[in-house]
């Protein structure tokens, strides 16, 4: 039991210190592609450094709620981290507290308080920016529960470590219809979650334009820094969920020893490249959509995912 718990925290310990770096090498990735020489891979952790070294402003107007909310962002990826297989294929300590379903709630969770800060203060972007964020979030939603429900009918569990150990498939059976589906339902899920275009664009900071990124223009200091690492976490969370479950889920340390948990770490961030090195590709050849697109680009996630599931079933 300890050491199910040690591996625990190394997990976490995984999510929290290599999710600013995913974040850095995609940011490196895109620049790349578009011929600039772009920032180093490291910079995300500068500018963590820088802000959590800097004086906090907060709004005289703002409730408990603009104060409480970088703390949620923060830790709703982290608890989700103890629901998933990070580094083991095998259920640790706290994998029974939730699905994946829940999993999907928690970072629900994060999302809505960050909407609720970005109203909270009164700047006239930041209502703008949360009320998008809710349309998406109103139309990201019922893609999850499909692609979930869609898992739990070959699975027999939404348990992600049961998930991840009965969905090891021959190689010709991974190219089933269902399967194929279920992995573009949920590409398109991760690009809209994560603010990537053409659902947002994370590079822009246009007031008028911003989606995600709207809903820390008046976070400054300790609490920027909480909202740029949860922020981060999330996506490092989805790209777990979606390969070492769904898609890829080889790799992971089968028994206890210390060395093969380690050498997991790698592993997993080898499947990570590999899949920001497809997300380059599409974010490359797409434009961002304008707002009234968005909706039939969701509808098309939950059009596909529940074909997904219509044909898995019958």
């Amino acid at each position: 039991m300890t050491s199910r718990v040690l591996t625990n925290l190394l997990q976490v310990a995984t999510v929290l210190l290599l999710s600013p770096l995913v974040r850095g090498i995609l940011d490196r990735l895109e620049e790349r592609v578009q011929s600039k020489r772009g920032p180093s891979v490291w910079q995300p952790y500068r500018d963590l450094w820088k802000l959590f070294h800097k004086d906090e402003v907060v709004s005289e107007h703002s409730s408990w709620i603009f104060r409480v909310a970088p703390y949620v962002i923060f830790v709703t990826p982290i608890f989700v981290a103890l629901l998933i297989p990070v580094l083991t294929a095998y259920p640790l300590a706290f994998a029974f507290m939730g699905d994946m379903l829940g999993g999907g709630f928690v970072l629900a969770l994060g999302g809505f308080f960050a909407t609720l800060a970005a109203v909270d203060t009164g700047n006239p972007y930041g209502p703008m920016g949360a009320s998008r964020t809710r349309m998406v979030g109103f139309l990201a939603e019922p893609v999850f529960m499909i692609v979930f429900f869609t898992v739990s009918f070959v699975a027999g569990s939404t348990i992600p470590y049961i998930v991840q150990q009965r969905w090891v498939r021959p190689l010709p059976t991974f190219f089933e219809p269902a399967h194929v589906l279920l992995m573009m339902a949920f590409i398109m899920l991760i690009l809209a979650e994560a603010g990537r275009i053409p659902v947002d664009n994370p590079s822009g900071h246009f007031e008028l334009a911003m989606i995600d990124e709207s809903k820390g223009l008046e976070y400054s200091g300790r609490a920027a820094a909480l909202v740029k690492w949860g922020g981060a976490m999330k996506f490092f969370v989805l790209l777990v969920i979606f390969l070492n479950v769904l898609v890829t889920p080889w790799g992971l340390a089968t028994t206890q020893a210390p060395a093969q948990v380690l050498l997991a770490v790698p592993l997993v961030l080898l499947k990570i490249l590999a899949f920001l090195l497809l997300l380059v590709v599409i974010e490359s050849s797409l434009a961002k959509l304008r707002l009234f697109r968005i909706t039939e680009f969701l509808g098309a996630a939950f059009v596909t995912a529940t074909v997904a599931m219509i044909t898995r079933v019958f």
